[in-house]
């Protein structure tokens, strides 16, 4: 059974993704009430049409879903601990970011004083949440995610439910996050070596797409059968031939006055495989000493 109307939704928590959360809902239609600890930051959603709880109190009872954006989940405990005997019957959408023990303690917690619990993860910046693209991971009990799916998707239109661990949202997000924060990385090291030379970051960008699609892609694809199959076999690209790579990649790097820190342990993974005889097998095999760096 799903929602057949938009339902009253409370977000607590409006910092810059809360209240974008927020301003998504108000704009869907919901009836929608917001606290913050400083008050001063429902302004502007007031003006938009929603209403500032005076407490955490009159935000919990003006709503059964109660959609929670903070720092952390201390500061989740922190602020529904007080009212937790207003809790029960409630469904406590928490979109705070932390690790998968966090969010199956809050899971257990949440049981513990009645609620039903969701933890979800965001995979955008403020600015993408309402838009039908953006993806947002959900982990909890299958019928609530059902119950409240509409709801839900008005934050993101591919919204999805990887299963009942509460844990496993936040598993998938930080999976994300790693390829995130390691690509541009990469980007900026490689911006820095082309800015040794006095070429603009902006003459290379260009290129990256087509990079990206047609090599990246492809083979972040490819590595993920090869690792679930444990095969490494390949007639493209082998681990000795790159680690040759890397470590002209590191002198160059050294050469031009910027730090070659990042690519290190690349370059020592690659090592690491030819030494232990998979010379000729895929870049997919860093995998095996990634799981056992002992």
């Amino acid at each position: 059974m799903t929602e057949a109307s938009p339902a009253p939704v409370s977000v607590i928590g409006l910092g810059l993704m809360g209240a974008a959360l927020a301003g998504a809902y108000l704009k869907a239609g919901h009836q929608t009430t917001v606290w913050n600890r400083s008050a001063g930051k429902a302004d502007a959603l007031v003006a938009q049409g929603a209403t500032n709880a005076e407490d955490i109190s009159e935000a919990v009872a003006a709503s059964d879903v109660l959609v929670v954006c903070v720092f952390d989940y201390a500061a989740l405990y922190s602020i529904l601990e007080p009212v937790k005997d207003s809790l029960r019957g409630k469904v406590i959408v928490n979109l705070t970011s932390g690790l998968p023990e966090d969010a199956r303690g809050a899971a257990e917690w949440a049981q513990g004083v009645g609620a039903e619990y969701l933890d979800g993860y965001i995979m955008s910046v403020p600015p993408g949440v309402g838009q039908p693209q953006t993806l947002l991971f959900y982990a909890g009990d299958a019928d609530v995610f059902a119950k409240h799916e509409a709801t839900l998707k008005v934050l993101g239109g591919n919204s999805v439910h990887l299963g009942t661990d509460p844990g496993i949202a936040a598993l998938y997000d930080l999976g994300l996050l790693t390829i995130l924060w390691t690509s541009l990385a990469g980007a900026l090291h490689a911006y820095a070596l082309v800015g040794s030379e006095k070429v603009p970051a902006a003459a290379l960008a260009p290129y990256a797409e087509a990079w990206i699609t047609h090599v990246v892609l492809p083979s972040v694809k490819g590595a993920a059968a090869a690792v679930d199959s444990g095969q490494y076999a390949t007639s493209v690209s082998t681990t000795a031939l790159n680690a040759i790579g890397l470590g002209k990649l590191a002198e160059a790097s050294k050469a031009a006055g910027i730090r070659p820190d990042l690519v290190l342990p690349i370059k020592e993974y690659l090592e690491k495989r030819v030494a232990d005889g998979h010379g000729d097998e895929a870049l997919a095999g860093m995998f095996e000493v990634i799981r056992s760096p002992e």
